[in-house]
């Protein structure tokens, strides 16, 4: 029985990096960091699914907002890093950093690239923007 248990639980925990790899903005609250300026985290019981992801809500109101209008919360340049577009070597922002440029959410790979965006936020997010497409 113990290694029934042992190979159950084995295969339980393997999935769980899985699951999570699905969760949007690493299951912060997408409409939390417009509404607080702040990286709130998101409850598990509260979330939608939107284009395959799980997309965690720090509120109730803060969920049907999101799915009123989910393109104007969601990550700009699909969560890549702007500053890292324009160097040539687009990256994924880390949830934890990140800029409300225009009313957009810019996720940022770190606070080296935070500062630099705050140097000149609007002509970054114009310049990367294009270079996306």
């Amino acid at each position: 029985m113990r290694p029934l248990c042992l190979a159950l639980l084995l295969s339980v925990t393997s999935a769980l990096p899985a699951v999570a790899q699905d969760w949007a903005v690493g299951g912060f609250d997408p409409v939390g960091y417009a509404a607080s300026g702040r990286a709130l985290p998101g409850r598990s019981d509260i979330s939608t699914m939107w284009k395959g992801q799980l997309w965690h809500f720090a509120t109730e109101e803060n969920r049907s907002r999101f799915e009123a209008d989910p393109r104007a919360y969601a990550p700009a340049l699909d969560g890549m890093c702007p500053i890292s577009i324009l160097e040539g070597r687009p990256q994924p922002g880390d949830p934890r950093h990140f800029a409300v440029v225009g009313g957009r959410l810019y996720l940022l790979r770190s606070d080296a690239a935070e500062r630099q965006l705050q140097e000149n936020p609007r002509g970054i997010t114009d310049e990367a923007r294009a270079l996306y497409r």
